[in-house]
């Protein structure tokens, strides 16, 4: 999610997630399950034995007591979970086939045990899938590159006008200081500007500008000129109203188009959406635009562990094509075309920032209810929750990354 798109994978935030909310990071399976695939009739009413077993080893039961136990509802859920995985566990929720009361708690549990690496039959073949159209294909190629605007930031501004803090970001907030959403979006964005040593009259690139939100906060606290860029004609229209009279410049465009040279480069929730196949050209695109002195100021979501693939519910329900990195992809990729001035993690943040959101979307439900229905409800439910579950189990990280040309002649310090 960003100041005005998502940086989650999944909540990823998603939303929005490691590759996955649960994410295929490996392929093992316990104790040769994966040898002989059971199976499972959509009519079956008793648990495979295989699905109790994955479950208690992250201490879950089916139609336990405890808040984080899952309750079916319709015993067809265990026919989706072996055939399609974490894909079919989302929909069934969606769809009401099971209930739980601390989904958060139930995921941090899931993810904290690495629960993903027991996919088994059909459920494995698919991420096997998912891990090839990652290495194959380019999803985030030109042609693609506005599909996740216009699927999940083209939803509806009233949603994220509800959820968001005032200036409408997207994004993990800083709360080491923090005691509201408000508070902590300011810090946030205080500090990206700090963090740029941002100054009156600089020109400031902003990749993925979303509603305008950093952007505004720029010019007006610190006086920069600022051109933005986002792919959502959503995003784009409520940003151009909040940014009137202000030097910013704001454009539906594909960041790989701009031409010029700017002090100062920021980018935040938008690298999940880059995808490795473009990570080359993107911090190509950056190296090109930004001045021999300037700075560049990276903020991503990250996993701990490298992976091929992206979680198939994000990707169809959330965010598609996205694909989270890891520490090596962005060092690997940086390396011989930027410095590294400063990393900085504050990925438990996002966790606190996402669960805010769901309180904040819960109490506008009812002025939302009649528009969205109750399927969206859960499908916004199931994002992020298990999106704050991501963060809280530490396979999600998020991080403010600061680069500089090798030329640069003046030193760097960086804040908190």
């Amino acid at each position: 999610m960003q100041n005005g798109q998502a940086d989650f994978q999944s909540a990823t935030p998603p939303g929005t997630v490691s590759s996955s909310l649960v994410p295929p990071q490996t392929l093992s399976t316990l104790s040769g399950q994966a040898a002989s695939p059971p199976r499972a009739s959509a009519a079956s009413t008793e648990p495979p034995s295989v699905i109790v077993d994955i479950l208690a080893h992250a201490d879950v039961r089916l139609n336990g007591d405890r808040p984080w136990d899952i309750r079916v509802v319709n015993p067809r859920l265990y026919h989706r979970i072996l055939t399609s995985w974490s894909l079919g566990f989302g929909e069934a929720f969606m769809d009401g086939d099971w209930e739980c009361d601390d989904l958060d708690g139930l995921f941090t549990r899931l993810l904290t045990t690495n629960i993903e690496s027991a996919a088994v039959g059909r459920a494995r073949a698919r991420l096997l899938f998912e891990h090839m159209r990652h290495r194959v294909m380019n999803l985030q190629s030109r042609n693609r590159a506005f599909q996740v605007g216009q699927q999940h930031y083209d939803a509806g501004n009233d949603i994220f006008e509800a959820m968001l803090d005032s200036r409408m970001i997207y994004s993990c907030a800083y709360w080491a200081n923090a005691t509201t959403l408000e508070e902590a979006q300011y810090a946030k964005l205080d500090l990206i500007c700090r963090k740029l040593e941002l100054k009156p009259g600089e020109t400031l690139l902003d990749i993925g500008c979303g509603w305008g939100g950093l952007a505004r906060f720029a010019a007006e606290h610190y006086g920069a000129h600022v051109t933005g860029v986002t792919i959502s004609k959503e995003q784009l229209a409520l940003a151009q109203e909040r940014c009137a009279g202000l030097p910013v410049d704001l454009r539906l465009q594909d960041y790989r188009e701009l031409d010029g040279q700017f002090d100062k480069i920021v980018s935040v929730g938008m690298f999940e959406h880059v995808g490795p196949k473009n990570y080359p050209v993107y911090f190509d695109t950056a190296q090109r635009l930004l001045a021999p002195e300037g700075l560049f100021l990276l903020h991503t979501i990250g996993i701990d562990v490298r992976s091929a693939g992206t979680d198939p519910w994000i990707d169809k329900y959330v965010f598609p094509n996205g694909k989270l990195p890891a520490a090596t992809e962005i060092a690997d990729v940086v390396e011989n075309r930027f410095l590294i001035e400063d990393w900085h993690n504050f990925g438990r943040d996002y966790d606190r920032t996402l669960m805010v959101w769901w309180d904040n979307f819960v109490r506008a439900w009812p002025q939302l209810q009649h528009k969205y229905g109750e399927r969206f409800f859960r499908m916004w439910k199931y994002y992020l929750l298990v999106c704050a579950a991501f963060f809280r189990s530490r396979q999600g990280q998020l991080w403010q990354v600061v680069l500089t040309h090798r030329d640069r002649q003046a030193p760097y310090r960086s804040v908190r």
